[in-house]
């Protein structure tokens, strides 16, 4: 089969244009696409799904993880199936925003027995029901020592760690500050010195949000991000094995990139907040 693996190579929008190009010739040979992790959005899958409904094309295998598309671009998809149905049994989009319709319109092609696609698993990560909400007060709370708490930073560690590729949303609301941030199990958590805290070491990566930016902080790097506007919902998007993490900006129906690192992790990753005076976070 022959493959072509773009997956975390930058590509936008207009890339899909010369691989819409590629996938049409009488004689194409290629059977496998992997797209994921680049920022095609809805605009980018207009123009790989009139490479799709060609009869030339004779792709197999299509892989759109974590590409910014939306219920719109899921629409341009599933007519693209309905006019060439035959060859296409895998396309995965996980870790994308496809609404209630774009993942009605979708399933209904799991239905035509004119369309190939095969049934997945589901490859979604756990989430507890609880301890889903963290707030700072000014009074102390009678909070017993434990190990895995941060004695001094006003941050919590979630228990569990992310694996493979996840995507997680976030509630922020206060009139100052909070950092949503991903960190190894071993920063430190006695002090309040930079070893401890989100983003001042090679421990943790975080996004500072505030009322009027945002800025990406690790190893005491800080990075402002120039946005036109600030959200109060943040998606977090890690692909463990690719070293990829990614934040949005999410409302309704719309994912903006804030920022993505490319890097190497070598622990397992977990997520982390920290919050300012009556500020909180909650896991959505």
């Amino acid at each position: 089969m022959v493959q072509s693996l773009l997956c975390g190579c930058n590509l936008t929008a207009q890339s899909c244009g010369n691989l819409s190009s590629a996938l049409q010739p009488s004689n194409s040979i290629l059977r496998e696409l992997d797209l994921s992790n680049n920022d095609l959005q809805d605009s980018g899958m207009k123009l790989l799904s009139d490479a799709l409904k060609s009869p030339n094309c004779q792709l197999e295998i299509l892989r759109l993880s974590g590409c910014m598309v939306t219920e719109e671009g899921c629409g341009y998809v599933s007519s693209a199936l309905s006019s060439n149905p035959s060859h296409m049994r895998e396309l995965d989009l996980s870790y994308n925003h496809p609404g209630d319709s774009g993942v009605k319109l979708l399933s209904e092609k799991l239905e035509d027995s004119n369309c190939s696609l095969e049934q997945k698993g589901d490859t979604c990560g756990r989430e507890t029901a609880e301890n889903r909400e963290v707030t700072r007060v000014r009074e102390k709370q009678p909070y017993p020592d434990h190990p895995d708490r941060f004695d001094v930073c006003s941050q919590v560690l979630c228990r569990e760690s992310v694996c493979g590729r996840c995507y997680w949303e976030i509630e922020w609301s206060g009139d100052y500050y909070v950092y949503i941030s991903v960190s190894y199990k071993s920063i430190s958590r006695k002090g309040a010195g930079d070893e401890c805290v989100f983003g001042c070491n090679d421990q943790s990566w975080c996004l500072f949000c505030s009322s009027s930016s945002y800025s990406f902080r690790h190893n005491n790097i800080k990075t402002a991000i120039p946005v036109k506007s600030i959200s109060s919902r943040i998606g977090v998007y890690v692909d463990h094995s690719a070293g990829t993490l990614s934040f949005y900006s999410v409302s309704r129906n719309t994912m903006i990139l804030i920022h993505t690192v490319q890097t190497t992790f070598t622990q397992p990753l977990y997520p982390g907040f920290y919050v300012w005076s009556e500020s909180s976070v909650k896991l959505c």
